[in-house]
């Protein structure tokens, strides 16, 4: 399956994976932006989880676990590692559903772990706790305590992590911080081992916000033809 976004195109294919072809001019910075991005699936995962009481929001990890390479024309950069693929859909929109969820995937040896914890509007908070082997086999693990991590530097948006053991988590890196979502790199423990982790916050109720709501086109322009 393909879709194109202007000049940028997506294609999915089961045997190859992801194919991102980019063309676009960066914003707030006019800048070219162009290069290929290719994510190869480690294993497919075909089952898909209900986020909500209701059944209108549905989660799928497509690829829990997988490779990514990097080709960048413009600017020039080349990269390759980890990576991981999703997707979310539903019947409204996420700020109607949810509060707030904090998300996590860490590697766990040959596994890997994926953790979310979702603040329903209906409902109390919903925590749940993914392993994936490196076959693809899927088990569910009681979830870990939530711990409460440093707020983002700059907009200062809430962020927390299921995670074990006497050590509390600690933030490495901050990678995007905005108004209502942050992405960082976590140092934790799950599963009984020492892992770090990709962690994702979202701040609906923030987002949902008339000045955030204002501000949104100048960070993803919409053109009219």
């Amino acid at each position: 399956s393909a879709l194109g976004i202007g000049p940028s195109s997506l294609c999915w294919s089961p045997d190859d994976g992801l194919t991102v072809n980019i063309d676009e001019i960066g914003t707030p910075i006019p800048r070219r932006v162009r290069g290929q991005v290719k994510l190869s699936p480690t294993f497919i995962n075909e089952q898909a989880f209900n986020l909500d009481v209701n059944g209108l929001h549905h989660w799928r990890p497509m690829a829990p676990s997988a490779r990514i390479e990097v080709k960048l024309e413009q600017p020039a950069l080349h990269w390759s590692g980890h990576a991981y693929f999703d997707r979310n859909w539903g019947e409204e929109p996420l700020e109607d559903g949810f509060v707030s969820w904090n998300w996590s995937r860490a590697n766990i040896g040959e596994d890997c772990a994926i953790l979310y914890h979702m603040q329903r509007k209906q409902g109390d908070a919903f925590p749940l706790a993914l392993r994936f082997a490196r076959d693809g086999a899927l088990s569910e693990f009681d979830p870990p305590p939530n711990h409460r991590l440093p707020p983002t530097p700059i907009w200062r948006v809430p962020r927390g992590i299921q995670a074990e053991g006497e050590h509390p988590p600690r933030v490495m890196d901050t990678l995007e911080d905005t108004p209502f979502y942050s992405r960082s790199v976590i140092e934790t423990q799950l599963l009984g081992q020492p892992a770090t982790a990709v962690h994702e916050s979202l701040s609906l109720e923030r987002f949902r916000s008339p000045v955030v709501q204002y501000m949104l086109p100048y960070r993803m322009p919409r053109r009219r033809r």
